[in-house]
């Protein structure tokens, strides 16, 4: 057992480094942006941090004590969800928010609840769109000692994040009859494409799988298959497949080891993303990361803002934890990234300290204290 928890530990620190390539024009052009705009005088680097709502405040206090019990050289910029609408986002974003991450770079966010039916913008909508997060990016592996019904996953999904489903380009025909447009686009196709192939050169996966439905929507899955096909000649060494949607949901529940790097449209990457972290014990313990133009990286916690438990000290903050993890890793901050990710993976193994839905009765704040006692 020991030395399997051992192996998984070394895997996790050595395929998971870091969302960025640490090699390649990527990496290179995104780090001297971040030096050169983020900054401050005291060698603190500025991050805009998003709270979010519900438990959002919460975890997000935990992630700022285990920064502060690690050292991290980090200036949090902090921007709430408003009370109005703004007509410039057409959501609850302000613009001055919208400019703090495009400004510092690199930013961290946690659970944002939006109405239903309301009439404005879906507020995670507004940041991928305004901020052009074109590729989100979700790490997915087993936690050591924390028991699933499946033992070593370790896959990574990438899902485009600006077009297809979500476009929200909807209009009534008729009465009754209502009419959603999907878009594909080659050059969305191509970015996303490219990014998942280069990830995987630079982490060392040796398999990218396309997931489409081009049985059916031959032309919109058909061109993200073809922009696919173009970038995979020019990674040779990387064993490419396509795989349809249903089949690829089959698949993972039945041996999850069939994939390593998946790339996909938007919405396949949403239900996707979200089976493969149920493989691994839940959304609470699945970091994320947006990849943006510009050199932009918002990492995120996916899970909803549980407003029933907010406020009650029991929320389980290992997914920002984790999230803020790869922002460090994206930073370059990689002895910081090191210590706090093992920290968080030993509390888990441990047993001792967690959370109600971990299968423990730890407070939020017990469970955040027992991490810092880890590093």
């Amino acid at each position: 057992m020991a030395s399997q928890i051992v192996g998984r530990l070394l895997r996790s620190t050595t395929r998971h480094n870091p969302i960025f390539p640490k090699s390649g024009s990527f990496s290179r052009v995104f780090h001297r942006n971040i030096s050169a705009d983020s900054a401050s005088e005291s060698n603190l680097i500025r991050a805009t941090l998003f709270p979010g709502d519900g438990i959002g405040p919460e975890i997000a206090e935990s992630v700022k004590e285990v920064f502060r019990a690690a050292d991290v050289p980090i200036e949090w910029e902090e921007h709430y969800v408003g009370l109005d609408i703004d007509p410039r986002t057409q959501s609850f974003l302000t613009w001055e928010s919208l400019e703090s991450v495009r400004r510092n770079k690199v930013g961290l966010k946690g659970p944002m609840a939006t109405p239903i039916g309301k009439g404005h913008r879906s507020l995670n909508l507004t940041l991928r769109k305004e901020l052009n997060l074109y590729a989100n990016v979700r790490p997915c592996y087993s936690l050591p000692g924390y028991k699933t019904r499946y033992d070593d996953v370790d896959l990574v999904t990438i899902r485009e994040n600006t077009e297809g489903e979500y476009s929200g380009l909807e209009h009534q025909v008729v009465r009754g009859v209502v009419e959603s447009l999907k878009i594909i686009t080659r050059q969305a196709s191509l970015r996303v494409a490219e990014y998942a192939f280069l990830y995987a050169k630079t982490h060392g996966r040796q398999r990218v799988s396309a997931i489409h439905k081009a049985n059916i929507m031959q032309k919109t899955d058909g061109l993200f298959l073809k922009c696919c096909r173009e970038v995979a000649e020019k990674y040779p060494e990387i064993t490419y497949e396509e795989v349809v949607i249903d089949n690829c949901c089959m698949m993972l529940v039945k041996n999850p080891a069939l994939f390593d790097v998946l790339v996909m449209p938007n919405l396949y990457g949403d239900i996707i993303s979200d089976l493969c972290a149920g493989l691994i014990g839940g959304l609470g313990l699945t970091p994320s990361c947006n990849i943006g133009e510009g050199g932009i990286a918002l990492a995120e916690a996916v899970h909803g803002s549980a407003p029933d438990i907010a406020g009650k000290n029991l929320a389980n903050p290992t997914a920002l934890l984790l999230s803020a993890v790869t922002m460090l890793r994206h930073l370059e901050l990689h002895d910081k990234a090191e210590r706090i990710q093992d920290a968080i993976l030993n509390t888990i193994a441990e047993g001792k300290y967690r959370t109600a839905d971990l299968g423990g009765s730890s407070s939020t704040s017990d469970f955040t204290k027992a991490i810092c006692d880890h590093l």
